[in-house]
This record gives C-alpha cells, structure tokens and sequence, in this order.
C-alpha cells in the first residue's frame, strides 16, 4: 500500500492519542536531550526518524507547557509528527528509517512535489521539511535562553530567534500574531522550572550539553536538503 494513501486512515486513528499525550505529560529536558543524542547513528551520521519524532514530542510538551503562546508552532508539528509515524507504520515503513533513506526513497520513487504542491503535499520530505525549520526557530531560542542572564526578556530572545528562522517562511498574518503572543511570554526562571531538572545551574549545564546534539540534527539535515536541492519544496 503506497504510503501516501495510508496517511488519511493512519492520521485518523493517531491524532487524539498523541495529543493528549503532548499536552498531559510534563516536559523533560533530559528525554529531548537522549532522543537528539541517540539520533544520529554512530557509523554513517544518519538521522534515524524514530529518535527525531521522539524529540519532537518533547519539544512538543515543552512549548504546551506554557499554555497557547506556542500553539501556531505546536499544532502544525503535532500533525506532522502524525504524518511521519503513520510512514513509519506503512507498508513502506523501512524506507523512513532514516531521514537519508527516505529522501532517497521518494525522490527514486517521485513521491514529492518539487514545483507545486499537488498529489504529494504531504510527502516526508516536505513534512520533515516543515519540523526541521521550526527546530531551527527553537534552537535558536534555547541557545539563546542558555546564555541569557536574570534580567534577559525571554519575549526579545524568542522574538529574536522567530525573525532568523521561522519568519522567513510565515505569511504576516501568523508573523504578526506570533511577535503579538510573544510578549506574554513568562520570565527567564519559569522557562528553566518548566524544564523539570533542578536548580537554574543544572538547567543551563544540561542545555548545554543537549543543543550541540540538537544543532548536529540541524547541520546534518540542512546539508541533506540542500544537496538534493529540497530546501525550498512548496
């Protein structure tokens, strides 16, 4: 059964559970870190799908946790997550084990839309596509909370962060509604409580020992898409 045609069924049948589960359970720093860590497969640097959906879920309890300042980010992520578990289940379910193997795989196949968005709009590419800016957009705004001090406002490091990454690719309307929700934003110290690991020091130390996995996740993409010139899919 092509992959494709799985999607409707599998989307259906997956949305409330992961949801719930998003928004229900406590976000962990120390589950993100592990999931990015174990990414990366040790011999040939592939992105294996299972781990970056796995930190994805938890960067999705993350941004839920602070109630629906981030909801214009974490609701299209919980759908692309759906989508991406739903090829891992198919019948074509090897070829996603990786993010290398499924480039290769769709693009030998045709099962994107490199031009215009038509019977393909939600090919892996593109879905993977679409995580992998906004994990770019939270990159920047962890690195930039790691290396803050007391009195840094957390609603200009995110602004910050939004205008080199996701704001590039978002209509006015969402960039004016996003920069609006950011200046709701809690103070530094209830960013670092939200984090579940301890004192802030504990929190800045393990920040910094899980964004370098976060950025190789990042690098390695980015050179993936750009080589097979899928940076810019509709």
């Amino acid at each position: 059964m092509p992959p494709q045609k799985y999607i409707t069924h599998a989307r259906s049948s997956q949305k409330t559970e992961f949801s719930m589960t998003a928004v229900e359970e406590k976000f962990s720093l120390t589950e993100v870190l592990s999931s990015f860590k174990a990414c990366l497969e040790k011999e040939n640097q592939d992105v294996l799908m299972d781990y970056y959906i796995s930190g994805w879920k938890g960067l999705v309890r993350f941004m839920n946790s602070l109630g629906a300042i981030f909801s214009f980010v974490s609701k299209d992520a919980v759908s692309k997550i759906q989508i991406m578990e739903a090829f891992r289940k198919s019948s074509s379910g090897d070829q996603y084990r990786s993010l290398q193997s499924m480039v290769a795989y769709e693009l030998k196949a045709k099962l994107v839309d490199l031009n215009k968005r038509a019977e393909h709009s939600n090919s892996g590419c593109r879905t993977i596509l679409r995580l992998h800016r906004a994990l770019r957009w939270l990159q920047l705004f962890l690195e930039k909370l790691r290396t803050s001090t007391e009195n840094s406002k957390t609603s200009v490091l995110c602004t910050e962060a939004y205008n080199d990454s996701l704001a590039n690719y978002h209509p006015w309307i969402i960039r004016k509604t996003a920069m609006v929700s950011f200046y709701a934003l809690p103070a530094r110290n209830t960013f670092f409580e939200v984090m579940n690991v301890g004192s802030i020091e504990d929190v800045v130390t393990m920040l910094g020992e899980a964004m370098p996995y976060v950025s190789q996740v990042y690098d390695i993409t980015q050179q993936l898409y750009a080589q097979h010139n899928l940076l810019d899919l509709p």
